[in-house]
């Protein structure tokens, strides 16, 4: 019949995400205040965010079932979920996600259901999509093709197995 209000500090922190700081008031700069874990909801349930920092270079190809944001450099191809190409990173080889967002450089072939390339991109390659976003300012330079499942057809490498203990 009745139903209790949630107090103020607990709705806060229900909805931000943020404790209340000592003095009882909200941070006013959720990003420094809070900690977010890194995993992100997908289709087939939770998987982790991977993260490719800008001082990181990986020589080989790069698998993932979750995300993977990319700031650093990749020469090799990469298969995930979900690929962030962040602004300050080279991509050289091919993508293959269900979604594709490109804010840095990719010198290979993108394949994804939806992609978006924002207006920081430069991709040199064709793209084969189901949704293609190209923002005012991004360079493109190949051929676009849709198709119903870009990704369909193709093999993800197979990750070997680490050898078991004896």
């Amino acid at each position: 019949m009745f139903t209790k209000k949630p107090e103020p500090a607990a709705f806060d922190l229900a909805r931000n995400g943020a404790p209340p700081l000592p003095n009882g008031s909200m941070p006013t700069n959720l990003g420094a205040a809070i900690s977010r874990p890194a995993t992100t909801g997908t289709r087939t349930g939770q998987a982790s965010q991977s993260q490719i920092g800008s001082d990181l270079t990986i020589i080989g190809n790069l698998v993932s079932k979750g995300e993977v944001h990319i700031d650093g450099e990749v020469q090799g191809d990469l298969h995930a979920a979900n690929i962030v190409v962040g602004e300050s990173a080279r991509i050289t080889g091919g993508i293959v996600a269900d979604e594709v967002i490109v804010r840095g450089t990719v010198m290979g072939s993108i394949r994804g259901k939806r992609v978006v390339l924002q207006s920081s991109s430069k991709v040199e390659g064709d793209i084969f999509h189901s949704q293609l976003a190209i923002e005012q300012g991004a360079f493109f330079e190949g051929k676009s093709r849709r198709m119903d499942d870009p990704t369909a057809g193709v093999q993800r490498p197979e990750v070997p197995q680490p050898p078991a203990a004896s």
